[in-house]
């Protein structure tokens, strides 16, 4: 007789870098990255002083987006990154900072699996390079 077992489904890109604790290491470093690097002026431009909230919400997108809870997907329901952003006028200067930051601060943190966070990386910096609207 021979038992069957379930497999278990494949890890999430969210459980696969880290779950919470990755996604708020990314997202500090992203702010402080925006906050601090010069590079960054312009971007850190179309922010509010206070970024606090955006680094809970970023950090709460990111999981959801990876494939973790849906936390900010159900606290913002029928909202996409281009609804978010309606207010702000993206440039492609804007939309390619944001990029860069995010690339490096994706490669600064510690993750546990580098290559899915590098997959990440890449397709989160052409989502920002697409809602440039210049």
């Amino acid at each position: 007789m021979t038992v069957e077992t379930a497999e278990a489904p494949p890890a999430s890109p969210f459980e696969r870098v880290g779950g919470h604790a990755a996604m708020r290491a990314i997202t500090d470093r992203f702010y402080d990255l925006i906050d601090e690097d010069p590079a960054y002026a312009e971007l850190r431009a179309v922010h509010a002083a206070d970024l606090s909230d955006m680094r809970a919400q970023l950090a709460l997108f990111l999981a959801g987006w990876a494939g973790g809870p849906r936390d900010w997907f159900e606290a913002n329901p029928g909202k996409c990154m281009m609804s978010a952003h309606g207010g702000i006028a993206i440039t492609r200067d804007t939309a390619g900072q944001w990029a860069e930051a995010m690339t490096r601060a994706i490669t600064d943190t510690n993750v546990a699996d580098r290559a899915i966070a590098e997959t990440m990386a890449d397709v989160l910096s052409r989502m920002a390079r697409g809602m440039a609207r210049e």
